[in-house]
């Protein structure tokens, strides 16, 4: 079973870490959330989430995935914490996936893994002088090589698929989407009421 480190810190974007711990967790893989500190976790939006241990709970852990929520608040407080920067550096020395959205990929640039890479994030959270060689891009999700990075909460449902179809393959991803119910914009049209 794949296994995956979700890391939680106050300011979290909350839409993002729910989504990415649920999708993954549909597809079956084990997902560990940590925080910073013990106890609760205050979400950007006020919602309380309490993660399953602490970053120095699971120190000694490897995980096949590494992926960071974005929020400002958040990715600040990830970005500051030195033991989660080395931990993302070893990650990527073992070439094992890490990813990162909205204001998170700032965090990836800081831990210095994102030289000669494209990402993307939320739009001012990421600047082209942040690694050398940083191609920036708009696209929703963006994949290069092992890393992954995504723009914010509308993306998240795509990028958490995105990194099933990479950890599981496209069958679990599929099927994931399906259990879903996804529509294509196209039912907005009917979804008018007429004037």
């Amino acid at each position: 079973m794949p296994t995956a480190l979700i890391p939680l810190a106050e300011g979290c974007e909350e839409i993002e870490a729910v989504t990415l711990i649920d999708l993954l967790r549909r597809a079956e893989v084990e997902v560990t959330t940590a925080s910073l500190t013990a106890g609760p976790v205050r979400a950007s939006r006020g919602v309380v989430l309490m993660a399953d241990a602490t970053l120095a709970e699971v120190a000694g852990a490897t995980f096949d995935l590494i992926v960071l929520p974005g929020g400002g608040g958040g990715a600040e407080r990830l970005r500051a914490d030195t033991g989660l920067l080395k931990r993302i550096r070893a990650q990527h020395a073992a070439g094992r996936y890490l990813a990162a959205i909205c204001a998170a990929p700032s965090v990836l640039a800081a831990a210095g893994v994102l030289a000669q890479r494209r990402a993307t994030s939320f739009p001012g959270w990421l600047k082209a002088d942040a690694a050398p060689g940083l191609q920036l891009e708009s696209a929703p999700v963006v994949r290069d090589g092992h890393i992954f990075t995504s723009r914010g909460p509308g993306t998240a449902m795509d990028f958490a698929l995105i990194l099933i179809e990479a950890l599981c393959g496209a069958d679990r991803a599929a099927g994931v989407e399906r259990q879903l119910q996804r529509p294509s914009l196209g039912w907005r049209a009917t979804a008018r009421e007429d004037a």
